[in-house]
């Protein structure tokens, strides 16, 4: 391992630890499951009027899979697909209330999503918000309510028009970058589907009185845990291994990194400190020449990048002069984009990559 490389290990490791809530960036699929809470649904048959009422166990499920790109900026597009599932509890109606009820009320849903993360700088859970329109079928599974002497069922299904919103909040895995464990509530709901239902005579096995139309009501109420696992994120430089030292030579080149914040040229109180140093350590040994050369992420031009690089290492020289360096003894070079020391994709804010370099020969 070169000494540049060493040194640099040794100042990523000086830096405060914090985990950083990165924006999703390129491909991404998620997973959850979870609880779902169906309110009670009112509903007419044929058109009549709209007292009647079935309602849910308390507790039934959900689970969803997605797949989709985020854009670097919090912004996030997905297909969803889900299935929730309740139970029949009860049912009422014309001032009868069923003696027995059973069955299934099933939920599937292709869904397209908008979400927008709001990545807080240091902190590693990002809340987020979304809305999302879909295709959704319900499906009546041996559905049933029975009173003395007769009953309702229902075994159908029918696609409607679905929606919903979603709130929810990422925690980002430092360990394994892009993975996050994802909290979220849902509401889900369908235009009201049309479904076929039977009175009989006798209980649920009788004779069919009178067919008919059902239109029940569809709202969910979802709580979900899950996973979310993110190809794009930006990897880590890898961890220096100890480096043994160095023989005794003549001269070695010293190399010192001064970072950015994004987009800035100015030096941040950690930076003006670094470039002390180096103008210190430049004075107490036989320093021939001083080379500066800035750098800049991906997440503008290559023509704005280089412009930027160049007042970076502009204002770096600046700063060692104040601190007594001959201007003379100084050379700078600009980069822009072109020697990332993480690679990314176009547009990624890196911070390792808008640096300056300074180097002491």
């Amino acid at each position: 391992m070169s000494l540049r490389k060493a040194l640099l290990a040794a100042t990523v490791l000086a830096l405060p630890v914090a985990a950083q809530a990165q924006p999703v960036t390129g491909l991404y699929v998620g997973a959850g499951v979870g609880l779902n809470f169906h309110q009670d649904s009112t509903f007419s048959n044929n058109g009549g009027g709209s007292d009647a009422r079935l309602r849910y166990r308390d507790v039934g499920a959900v689970a969803l899979g997605s797949i989709g790109w985020g854009f670097g900026n919090g912004l996030r597009a997905e297909i969803e697909g889900s299935y929730r599932q309740n139970r029949v509890d009860s049912a009422k109606g014309g001032g009868l209330r069923s003696t027995s009820a059973g069955g299934y009320l099933n939920n599937y849903a292709v869904m397209a999503n908008v979400l927008y993360d709001f990545n807080i700088a240091g902190f590693p859970v990002v809340p987020y918000v979304g809305v999302g329109v879909g295709y959704g079928w319900v499906q009546s599974r041996k559905v049933y309510a029975t009173t003395t002497g007769a009953s309702i069922t229902s075994n159908d299904t029918d696609a409607q028009f679905a929606y919903q919103g979603i709130l929810g909040a990422a925690y980002n895995i430092a360990a394994v970058p892009g993975l996050a464990l994802t909290a979220e509530y849902r509401f889900f709901g369908t235009l009201e589907p049309s479904l076929n239902s039977e009175i009989r005579t006798g209980g649920r096995t009788g004779p069919v009185l009178l067919t008919g139309k059902s239109e029940p009501t569809n709202y969910n109420h979802s709580i979900l845990l899950g996973v979310r696992y993110n190809f794009g994120a930006p990897r880590p430089a890898p961890a220096a291994a100890p480096v043994a030292p160095a023989p005794a030579a003549p001269q070695i080149a010293r190399t010192y990194l001064v970072f950015f914040d994004w987009d800035r040229a100015d030096l941040t109180d950690r930076a003006r400190q670094i470039v002390a140093e180096a103008a210190q350590n430049a004075r107490r040994v036989q320093t021939t020449r001083i080379e500066v050369a800035g750098h800049a992420d991906r997440s503008g031009t290559p023509q704005y990048n280089m412009r930027l690089s160049r007042r970076r290492a502009e204002t770096v020289a600046a700063e060692l002069v104040r601190h007594g360096i001959s201007r003379n003894e100084i050379t700078i070079e600009a980069f822009g984009e072109s020697r990332p020391l993480v690679p990314t994709a176009d547009g990624v804010r890196e911070p390792q990559n808008r640096r300056v370099e300074i180097v002491l020969r």
